[in-house]
């Protein structure tokens, strides 16, 4: 089966959900970033995922502001899908060769992107580390987040050195391979899920400052215990189904090919 033919090296994918104050700081480093690489060949998705505020409406105005705005492009959804099933979907509405998800909250400096973007084609995967200057993040969350990662390595026999970031990817692997987790469970299922199926992958060290955006609300709350618990069974059943039945160099080849051409 052939896929949509790409326009775009790149689809830049930016869930909203409530976002108003915060949306166009997004935006702007994106085009920063893209602009600090002389990269022109991408498009930028925003999507509105049912937000009760006026999300929407600046977004707009943004887009109305830019000398460019061809590459941008809004779209609302009418009921909220969560941030792991609005990227998947979205990356069927993309045209790029490669996509990442940049939250539309703001917490990625321009340099962080551009840091991640310089590094597109160079493996199947970038994976970005965890920034050395994160700002707003507390103690308690930093040690979950190291614990996490260590409860993924250790359940999928991986070596990833950080999962709650976000990576750039092939467009084809997110469509073929995405999960629909909620929450950001959704982003260590991925991954190693296109580990399981050869793809390449380096680790980039973002240096630049990082923000963590103050909700007011814990993420301990029993929705995302549920999600972190699904995708760590999720994990392990598939380490159990690699070990009974590994994937032959065949395998992995027609993944492969079809990864880069579109085609099953």
């Amino acid at each position: 089966m052939e896929a949509e033919a790409t326009n775009f090296e790149l689809t830049i994918i930016v869930p909203c959900f409530n976002e108003s104050p915060r949306v166009t700081g997004a935006l702007s480093n994106i085009s920063s970033a893209c602009a600090s690489l002389n990269l022109t060949n991408y498009e930028v998705l925003v999507v509105d995922d049912c937000s009760s505020d006026d999300t929407k409406e600046v977004v707009k105005n943004y887009i109305a502001t830019l000398p460019s705005p061809h590459n941008f492009r809004l779209i609302i959804h009418e009921v909220n899908r969560g941030l792991g099933r609005t990227f998947v979907d979205t990356a069927f509405k993309g045209r790029g060769r490669y996509c990442r998800l940049v939250c539309g909250d703001d917490v990625e400096s321009a340099e962080t992107i551009a840091t991640i973007l310089s590094k597109l084609g160079e493996a199947d995967i970038v994976v970005p580390l965890h920034p050395k200057n994160i700002q707003g993040k507390p103690l308690f969350r930093r040690i979950l987040s190291k614990l996490y990662t260590k409860l993924v390595n250790l359940i999928s026999g991986y070596n990833i050195a950080y999962y709650n970031g976000c990576p750039l990817l092939l467009r084809y692997d997110v469509m073929r391979w995405g999960p629909y987790s909620y929450g950001f469970g959704f982003q260590a299922d991925l991954l190693t899920r296109l580990l399981d199926e050869g793809r390449t992958y380096i680790e980039v060290q973002v240096n630049a400052e990082h923000f963590e955006k103050d909700s007011g609300v814990s993420a301990i709350h029993l929705r995302n215990l549920l999600s972190v618990g699904h995708t760590l069974l999720e994990l392990a059943i598939r380490r159990v189904r690699r070990s009974l039945y590994p994937p032959t160099p065949e395998m992995l080849a027609a993944a492969r090919t079809g990864a880069l051409f579109g085609e099953d």
